[in-house]
């Protein structure tokens, strides 16, 4: 290979490196990755991409940090996350300087606790970008039951 093709490939690479590494830690990445980890059983996993400080908001509840999250509704997330199936049905992304917010319509079915589960969910998260990548501030959840389609 000649020396101008060799640079122009290893030119490639590392941008496509860096865009790839870009991708990775986009808010809808961060978003999809929390997701993940809840349907995964991945305590971890979700906490890494929560603030400390994160507020979330569920049907009127208020967890006002990670912690209180932790302790009050994280394994019933993870249990609920990994008895049901969801499907995104449509996501908006914005970012402005350090902040960032996912807008996030999805449709969830299954069973969990013995009743069957068919809800349209909205979702909106809120994050900020820190030194160690994107973090989720803010959640909040709101759904209503669906009727399920009769074979």
């Amino acid at each position: 290979m000649h020396a101008l093709g060799s640079t122009m490939l290893l030119s490639f690479l590392v941008v496509s490196a860096v865009a790839a590494a870009q991708v990775k830690d986009e808010p809808s990445a961060i978003v999809r990755s929390f997701h993940e980890a809840l349907a995964s059983g991945d305590r971890a996993g979700v906490l890494a991409v929560l603030d400390p400080k994160v507020v979330i908001f569920e049907q009127g509840e208020a967890e006002m940090s990670q912690n209180e999250y932790v302790s009050q509704h994280l394994d019933a997330d993870i249990e609920f996350s990994r008895a049901t199936s969801s499907k995104v049905v449509d996501q908006r992304t914005q970012a402005r300087g350090k902040s960032a917010w996912v807008l996030t319509i999805s449709e969830t079915t299954g069973s969990f606790q013995g009743k069957d589960i068919a809800s349209r969910n909205a979702e909106t998260m809120v994050l900020e970008k820190t030194p160690g990548g994107w973090r989720i501030v803010h959640i909040h959840w709101s759904s209503h039951r669906q009727e399920r389609a009769k074979p």
